[in-house]
């Protein structure tokens, strides 16, 4: 029990020494893991890459939010004037002071059909 206790100290000393002189990076161990490695640090890449454009998008869509509220507000103090300017009786108002001689019909319209059929 000692003695397997002992070796493995042994083997955990000579893992870190060999950490801190480099010899275990040329270890068969090392070596068959270097795609693997490879692979994650492609992968860490990808997952920057994604996070970077992911943001990117997220600052766009904010921005276009921002456009959209003063826009939406600028249609609106567009929008108020010319409603009440089309009013019908803003409409003759406007008519009257310029001298205009047009007044409101006082019959309905009615629909003017053509029977040769």
């Amino acid at each position: 029990m000692k003695k397997e206790s002992i070796s493995n100290i042994k083997q955990i000393k000579s893992n870190i020494k060999g950490l801190f002189n480099g010899s275990i990076l040329v270890s068969d161990f090392v070596r068959k893991q270097i795609p693997f490695v490879v692979f994650l640090f492609i992968l860490g890449l990808i997952y920057i890459s994604n996070r970077f454009n992911a943001e990117s998008i997220f600052r766009q869509t904010d921005e276009a939010k921002k456009r959209i509220e003063n826009l939406r507000s600028e249609k609106i103090e567009i929008q108020s004037p010319l409603m009440q300017n089309s009013r019908k009786e803003k409409i003759l108002e406007l008519l009257n002071e310029k001298g205009s001689n047009l007044k409101e019909p006082n019959k309905p319209p009615y629909k003017i059909s053509n029977n040769k059929d």
